[in-house]
């Protein structure tokens, strides 16, 4: 059914873990050559995007030529661009970044929609949280969206993935989260990166979205740390001003090389 209006487009690249030394490797595979893989396949499929946004993990060693990396490349593609830490960065750097505090927005509205922005990345540990702090910003950027439709994105996985070693490591304080999703009917969306797999599921009407990482991915349904062999790729989401989504995940299809026996990263 057509939809009436357009769609606010959006392009959410998560996980590219970049390291500034370009000879280095995440599991054998140069990150930076997979990134500009998807990049390019962003570039190929999607003819105008509004917004990218960058949910976690950008730095794989925190340096600030990882980032000016990230930033460049997304301002390429896109006017926009937002992001929000993993576990694996610096989210003090990034903020700190001459361009930090632009990228470093947490709400992002156009006429139809908002977007909130959480971090729940913990410093010096993989496991998410949200701060009491954090908790009281998305109440009140819930709170104060009139009547807009809201996406909320945070690096971590707010429901099970799956896989035990994974949620380990997922969003920690799952219960205040979800309470204030499910008290705003206005919010159509959640979306994260993290666990380097493809989800989409709907609960309550609200769709729950996680995204294939530019670079390793993650076994699904896995005891222990295990990679699988699906190339890397990216999500899009059209956001229509009556509050459906259209989204999808796109992947690469060239080769690149990954050691599939790693056991851990």
């Amino acid at each position: 059914m057509e939809q009436a209006g357009t769609p606010w487009r959006l392009v959410q690249i998560t996980d590219p873990h970049l390291f500034g030394d370009p000879s280095r490797r995440l599991q054998g595979m140069d990150t930076r050559e997979s990134f500009a893989a998807v990049s390019e396949l962003v570039r190929a499929e999607r003819s105008h995007i509004d917004l990218i946004l960058g949910t976690g993990d950008i730095a794989q060693d925190g340096s600030e030529e990882a980032y000016q990396l990230f930033h460049d490349e997304s301002f390429k593609l896109a006017p926009d661009m937002v992001w929000i830490p993993g576990n694996h960065d610096e989210a003090a750097r990034m903020q700190a970044l001459p361009f930090g505090e632009q990228c470093h927005r947490k709400i992002v509205d156009n006429e139809h929609w908002r977007i909130v922005l959480l971090d729940s990345s913990v410093p010096r540990n993989v496991h998410g949280f949200l701060e009491d702090a954090e908790l009281e910003f998305l109440d009140e950027a819930l709170e104060t969206a009139g009547n807009r439709h809201i996406l909320v994105a945070l690096h971590h996985h707010p429901i099970p993935s799956g896989s035990a070693w994974l949620d380990n490591h997922i969003l920690r304080n799952t219960e205040p989260f979800h309470r204030l999703i499910s008290k705003h009917e206005e919010v159509r969306a959640v979306l994260w990166g993290h666990i380097h797999q493809h989800v989409d599921k709907v609960i309550d009407g609200v769709h729950y979205l996680a995204t294939p990482s530019t670079c390793i991915q993650f076994a699904p349904n896995q005891f222990d740390f295990k990679l699988d062999d699906k190339p890397p790729g990216y999500r899009w989401l059209d956001l229509w001003p009556d509050g459906h989504i259209d989204t999808d995940i796109s992947r690469v299809d060239v080769h690149i090389d990954v050691d599939l026996a790693g056991t851990g990263y």
